[in-house]
């Protein structure tokens, strides 16, 4: 539990709700404090003040200090300080607790204060306030109200400790909810992951915001629906794979089992039939190595200086023969001069061989394929469009994914091993290009590719192509 998420998260909060607490409690104690010592020092100067003007008054009434000790003595027990009267000539005339003789010179001793007692510029003698004092007086005096005011700090202190400790225990209940609710979308995800992890596909998580927590819970939903997309297209790659390999391999068996038992005659056109079974399996075996190199960024282009137009040109001658015997209209729309562009011939030949070939598979007769080449400036863009039964929309998005077929029925009337467009793919994009497809149902499809004239610089040293 110590070391989940939620734990540090609310010790880390805790620990900063305390130092937050603690810094603004010493502060507000440091302040108070200063401002009552300030406040008392303010009202003892009052207080000082007054008696001195009091002293000096009764000095100018009577003309002589005699007779001034009970108003000494009241003032002590006002204060609650100890009062002692001197005259010009340094020698005691009262002392509020006895402890001098009068007219004999004063010795005090810090901390005693000596305060001088005038009017006007006259000087008549001068008040020393010394700290111990009679008990303190009953309650209503000021001496109370001085002490009230000194135990302030003290209580200011005590209030700030016990409203800090509750500042803390309520903070560190609202971490712990909030602390809760925050990470809430965190274990949602983690306990989503533990059913991905198992092969359980089908996890989702609800997106229940629209912050960084919502954006993870979107991007988590995106990868278990290409995870679960993956694992149903890696189990259709088995079927697949079984499929293509099964019909030749079949065929093959029969042939040959059909010439051990004297079925069928050993003379060439028995094995021109075998072989052609063989080149089928070779194919496959070699498109699906090419897939795997092209995928892993380790296909070899050998990139030269050449013609697209041209490269265009013989994989039309090359299609021509198929599209007739379909009672297809193969058209190329090429410039006569020049498309040059720094590509593998070879390669591109085979892009376009591929999409001549799909196009001739899904148009019926009587249909027309047409292929195009424009050169924008920087890049040459090449389509092949048909007149085709088109491509559903929902079908769209994976033309060009391993095996796919629009029609689930797999019969061979409908294509080969559904890697031709794949093929095509990778090789567009390992030239630095961009394949893509318009198709409308009824309609027929196009697809386009573009090839940049000029190979990416970490492309200009690649060795000769595999396969």
């Amino acid at each position: 539990m110590i070391h989940s998420v939620r734990w540090r998260l609310f010790l880390s909060f805790l620990l900063v709700i305390v130092v937050a607490v603690g810094v603004v409690a010493f502060f507000v104690s440091r302040t108070a404090s200063n401002e009552v010592e300030r406040y008392e020092t303010q009202t003892y100067n009052v207080h000082i003040g007054r008696v001195g003007t009091l002293l000096a008054r009764y000095y100018m009434e009577q003309r002589d200090w005699a007779g001034v000790e009970p108003v000494v003595d009241q003032i002590a027990r006002l204060y609650n300080q100890r009062v002692v009267v001197v005259d010009q000539q340094g020698l005691v005339v009262a002392d509020s607790h006895g402890m001098m003789p009068v007219g004999e010179p004063g010795d005090f001793e810090p901390p005693a204060t000596g305060i001088p007692i005038m009017a006007g510029q006259a000087r008549f003698g001068t008040l020393v306030v010394l700290p111990q004092g009679p008990p303190p007086p009953p309650p209503g005096d000021i001496a109370a109200d001085e002490a009230s005011v000194s135990s302030l700090s003290g209580s200011i202190n005590r209030y700030l400790l016990w409203g800090g400790l509750l500042g803390v225990v309520v903070a560190a209940l609202l971490t712990l909810l909030l602390s809760r609710r925050i990470l809430s979308p965190v274990e949602s995800l983690a306990q989503a992951a533990r059913g991905l992890s198992r092969g359980d596909f089908s996890q989702r998580v609800d997106v229940r915001s629209k912050d960084e927590f919502g954006e993870l819970a979107k991007t988590f939903n995106s990868m278990a629906q290409d995870l679960e997309r993956t694992e149903q297209l890696r189990r259709n790659l088995v079927a697949d794979v079984a499929h293509e390999l099964r019909t030749p391999l079949s065929n093959i068996q029969g042939h040959l089992e059909a010439i051990r038992d004297g079925l069928l005659p050993a003379e060439p056109a028995t094995f021109d039939s075998i072989y052609e079974e063989v080149l089928l399996l070779a194919r496959l075996v070699e498109d699906l190595q090419e897939l795997t190199l092209a995928e892993a960024g380790q296909l070899a282009l050998l990139r030269q200086s050449a013609d697209v137009a041209e490269i265009a040109r013989r994989a039309v001658a090359a299609a021509q023969p198929p599209a007739e015997a379909k009672g297809l209209t193969l058209e190329a729309e090429l410039p006569t001069q020049q498309a040059t562009a720094e590509v593998d011939p070879e390669r591109i030949g085979q892009v376009l061989r591929n999409l001549l070939s799909n196009a001739i598979t899904h148009t019926s007769e009587g249909g027309r394929i047409t292929v195009d080449l424009k050169d924008t400036g920087d890049e040459l863009h090449i389509s092949v469009a048909d007149t085709g039964a088109g491509i559903p929309p929902e079908d769209l998005p994976y033309v060009f994914e391993r095996f796919y077929r629009t029609d689930r029925s797999r019969v061979r009337a409908t294509g080969g091993a559904g890697l031709g467009l794949t093929i095509a793919k990778q090789l567009v994009e390992a030239h630095g290009g961009v394949i893509g497809v318009e198709s409308e149902v009824g309609n027929g499809s196009r697809f386009t590719f573009t090839l940049p004239k000029k190979a990416p610089t970490s492309d200009m040293n690649a060795g000769p192509a595999d396969g």
